[in-house]
This record gives C-alpha cells, structure tokens and sequence, in this order.
C-alpha cells in the first residue's frame, strides 16, 4: 500500500482547504428554504469523489433530498466489496447568536476545523473519499471494490431511504457496510462502535373534560388532565429505573462478559460527565453504569409536555386535556413493531379514573448490532491500532440512525470508522472537527481496505455473500 501518512502529511492544509469549501455550503435538509444548498452539497462531494477517481452520481427517489452513490468496482469478484455509508446533510444552525464564527464560514482554530458539519458528517465522508483519493493515485486501484451511499436527509430522520433501498439495493450490494457517522471515546482514547440503538415515538393525548373548569367551582371534585398525565408518565418506570411495560425486556440481547469488559475499560469520569451535562445526578436502571446505560440497555424519555394555562400571570383553571411526547432507546433484538402495541396497551390500562387517553404513533427505526468477534469488526480495529497508535476499544452509540435499514436491505453487517468526540458540539453552535483526529481518520480509512483483504477476513466476508 502506498505511504498513507506520508499523503496527510504533505497534503494536510489541501484536505483541510478541500473540507472547508465543502462545509461552506448550507445543507440543511429539514428547512425548504436550503433545498438549493442540499443539492449543491451532492453535487459537490460528487465532483470531489470523481476527482479522487471515483464513477459518482447524484441520485433521487419519490422527491427525496438528494444523495450521491460513487463506486470504484475493479479489484474483481474475489474481493469484498464495501459499501461506505454516510450523509452530507447538516443540522439546523440556530441560536446563531451562539456561533463564535459564522457556521457556513469554516474556521480553523485551536488545532479544530469549525463549521456545521464539520463533524457530522461531511469530515467524516470527506476522510473516506481522501484517502481513496491517494490510494488510486498512487497505486493507480484499490484492494478493495468500493461503492459510497451518502444520503441527503439523515438529520431529517431518512423519511425516504426505504424507498431508495428497495429502488438501489442491487447496486449498494456488499459485503460488509462501513459506516462513518459514528464518534470515538475521546481523542486520546479512540473507540470503534459495535452498536447503534433503535428509536419509538410517540405522543400522548389525555381528556378530563370537554373544555377547562373553573377551579374554584369544580376543584377537589373534578378530574384534572395535566396531573393525571403526569400521573400517567410516573408509572412508565419502576423504582429500579426499568421500564415498567410488561414484555418490554422479552428481547434484549445481555451484554457478553467481553462488551461488559470493554466498557469497564472506558475511563469513564461521573463527576466529569455530569459537569458537561449540567445535570446534578445519573438516574437511570439500577445495576447498570451510565455508560451501559446509554450504549447497551432501552430508554424511555419524555421529550414534552404540556397542558393548561402556561400564560403570563395566573388563570385558575383544571386543563380539560394534556399531552406528552414520549420516546424509547431500543437495543438489539427489540423490534418497534412488537413494541409499538405493549405501550398503546400500558397506555391504555394505566390511564387514571376520569381520563380518555390516545397515542399517536410517529414511526420507529430497529436497533443495529454487529458482534465484538465479525471479521470487519476486527479489521476496523487493527486499522484503527495501526493509525492511532493505540489499541482501541470497542463501545456502543446510544443514539440512532437508518444502519439497521441499511442491513436489512443489503444483507450485510455495519462496521463502524468515526472520529467524532464528544466534546465536538454536533448539533449544537461552534460544532468543530478535531483536525487531528480527521487526519487520524484518512489513515485509518485507507488501512481498512486493506485490513478487509486479509484471506481470514476476505474469505468469512464472501463465505456471506447469497
């Protein structure tokens, strides 16, 4: 293999110049307004993929934002074929009044590329892209066949990418997907992630009474909705943090003693944590640490709620209805599907005395896990190893993403290569890219395709393909 690092060392103001220009274009997927910058993001990243040597093209289904597919097909049907997945969306970018610079006029500084995206997720694409950029330049091929799917709307939550799996499945075919939208422990502690969690979400609808009540007239006789929605959502855990929904366990996959072993080696700081939280205390599930809890076990959370008067001043009233938001973490092998209806039913056998209740479904996405021992898993950490210098650990991501879709649709497992740290403020003002940890990335990308060519791990790859 041609000399990786030798290439980010002499190109690194190039790449991140390259980046910057990339990160300058407003692609923001959730508001019409950028539409224009969504589609000039594709375009662009499909330019930067063809001049690294790559067969690129935007692509769309049944109005979805644009994504780009790019291949490289010429190690022959004896190698793996990977298929890279990521996405060129952004994030909204408000309270901009937070911004120390302008969010689409990347700034270098503190060692830090800053702009929306930087991180999530155009540097983490654009590492994957630099690196087969050198490679077919100076080797003139890859060890590896190579297809990209960089979606246009995962921060819009992939309304459409169902659709465009069952439209492109037979292209994206591969043997392993490799995921770089991902995050590391911390800088000096790089990471891989094994798993990503599913997601429920719902919404509560509870009706005392067909309009508000007087307070002095009908209190201490009348049923009062926001109380006994409150009442309601008390129930949703028991004193042990569980999620009190009988069923809800029936399918969660146990940590193996290995997954329990690597997080216990995580250097983990509680009081360190809880400062960049804000919060004062860790709830959650007895017996679990905040890290397994986030990574390895289900959630429940209520992300609203309101009801009543929430005026200026006071208005003596019994609020008539209340509702909630509420959402579920799920871990591998709990199914939406199956879940959806324990909690319509808990909903409807807990509502309190007087109280109508409703739940609106707002759709889910599965759980996506991927065993320590997966010979893509062990070529990604050697790869890691080799780039950081370090051996790195094997963790879990507590939020969720289309992976799992993506792994139905392609038969294939997730590997994951990010280098996102936590204190990079995605999705927040001055979200930032760690420049050394993205040169780290470059290397590391290029290191994978050809740990992927090892014969054990070629073979049991290919041993897959149907």
């Amino acid at each position: 293999m041609a000399d990786i690092d030798a290439f980010v060392k002499a190109e690194a103001e190039a790449l991140v110049a390259e980046l910057s220009e990339w990160c300058a274009i407003p692609s923001i997927s959730t508001d019409p307004a950028y539409a224009d910058g969504v589609r000039r993001s594709a375009e662009h990243l499909a330019g930067l993929m063809e001049a690294a040597g790559l067969h690129a093209e935007v692509l769309s289904v049944d109005g979805s934002q644009p994504a780009v597919y790019a291949e490289w097909l010429g190690a022959g049907a004896d190698a793996p074929t990977i298929t890279v997945y990521g996405h060129h969306d952004v994030q909204p970018v408000d309270p901009i009044e937070l911004w120390t610079t302008a969010p689409f006029d990347p700034t270098v500084r503190d060692g830090c590329l800053y702009a929306r995206g930087a991180s999530d997720d155009k540097g983490q694409i654009h590492f994957q892209v630099a690196a087969v950029r050198h490679l077919l330049a100076a080797d003139g091929r890859l060890p590896v066949n190579l297809k990209f799917f960089v979606e246009g709307e995962e921060e819009a939550g992939s309304p459409c990418i169902d659709g465009f799996l069952d439209e492109h499945a037979e292209r994206l075919a591969c043997d392993v997907i490799f995921v770089s939208d991902t995050g590391m422990y911390a800088a000096d502690v790089p990471s891989l992630v094994t798993a990503v969690r599913g997601l429920m979400y719902f919404q509560v609808d509870l009706r005392t009474a067909a309009g508000d009540l007087h307070s002095g007239e009908f209190g201490g006789a009348a049923p009062n909705a926001a109380a006994a929605l409150v009442e309601l959502l008390a129930r949703l855990k028991d004193a042990d943090g569980r999620i009190a929904i009988p069923g809800w366990y029936d399918d969660v996959v146990d940590l193996t003693a290995e997954e329990r072993a690597q997080f216990a080696a995580l250097p983990f700081d509680a009081e360190a944590f809880q400062l960049a939280a804000g919060v004062s205390a860790l709830p959650g599930e007895r017996g679990f640490s905040p890290l397994v809890r986030i990574g390895g076990r289900p959630s429940a959370d209520v992300n609203g709620i309101w009801g009543g008067y929430t005026g200026v001043g006071s208005k003596t009233v019994i609020p008539a209805e209340a509702h909630a938001k509420v959402s579920f973490r799920l871990v591998a092998d709990q199914d939406p599907d199956r879940l959806r209806p324990l909690f319509e039913r808990w909903v409807a056998g807990n509502a309190p005395k007087g109280a109508e209740v409703g739940v609106r479904w707002f759709g889910g996405v599965k759980p996506c896990m991927t065993a320590l021992d997966h010979p893509g898993n062990q070529a990604a950490w050697r790869a890691v190893a080799r780039s950081w210098g370090i051996d790195p650990l094997f963790t879990r991501e507590g939020g969720s993403g289309p992976e799992r879709a993506l792994s139905d649709a392609l038969g294939a497992s997730c590997v994951y290569l990010g280098v996102m740290l936590p204190d990079d403020h995605i999705h927040a003002p001055d979200e930032r890219l760690n420049l050394e940890n993205y040169f780290n990335g470059v290397r590391a990308a290029a290191y994978a395709y050809e740990e992927f060519t090892r014969p054990e791990v070629a073979e049991a790859l290919l041993a897959t393909r149907t």
